[in-house]
């Protein structure tokens, strides 16, 4: 899997070269800009994905490397996507702050997609998070339990191989680091 993610990167990596050079084109139409466009937002959504298979495949041959570096737990939950709140107390914590902080916020964009819910809060209390509300529908997908959300599945994996946890209690994520 980790061979398959690695020589996938070089094609899309041309991909998403051309369409930056094509955005970047002075004689493009405003239709075929918006193509072009369209084609650059999913070529970096692929590298996303190709990022958290790639991260999954690791973990499951145990050769997955943590980057540790110190960071605020409130800092990891907060999103820039605009129906993700965060608010609370943080606290400083050694972790791989890209792969939880990318896991917290597919969690909460998952509650999201599979809930439906207009909005998800993080709720953040020094180790322990807590995401709110987390529709019926939505948690056994936020929790894994539902292969059906590959970010909710990397982020469980991600988490729990850094000594932490998720569980979900009523309508409520809580997530332990």
């Amino acid at each position: 899997m980790s061979l398959a993610c690695h020589d996938l990167r070089t094609p899309l990596a041309t991909v998403y070269g051309f369409a930056r050079t094509l955005t970047r084109d002075a004689q493009l139409d405003e239709r075929s800009r918006r193509f072009v466009g369209m084609i650059e937002q999913a070529s970096e959504q692929m590298t996303q994905l190709l990022d958290e298979l790639g991260t999954a495949a690791r973990i499951e041959a145990a050769r997955w490397e943590p980057s540790l570096r110190s960071v605020d737990t409130l800092e990891l939950a907060t999103s820039e996507h605009d129906r993700v709140e965060a608010h609370g107390a943080g606290e400083t914590i050694e972790t791989d702050a890209d792969a939880v902080g990318h896991g917290l916020e597919s969690l909460a964009l998952a509650a999201l997609r599979h809930g439906p819910a207009e909005r998800v809060t993080w709720d953040v209390r020094g180790r322990q998070l807590a995401l709110a509300p987390v529709q019926p529908t939505a948690g056994p997908v936020v929790t894994g339990d539902e292969p059906r959300d590959l970010g909710s599945l990397v982020a469980r994996m991600v988490i729990e191989e850094l000594g932490g946890s998720l569980t979900l209690e009523g309508d409520t994520l809580l997530v332990s680091l």
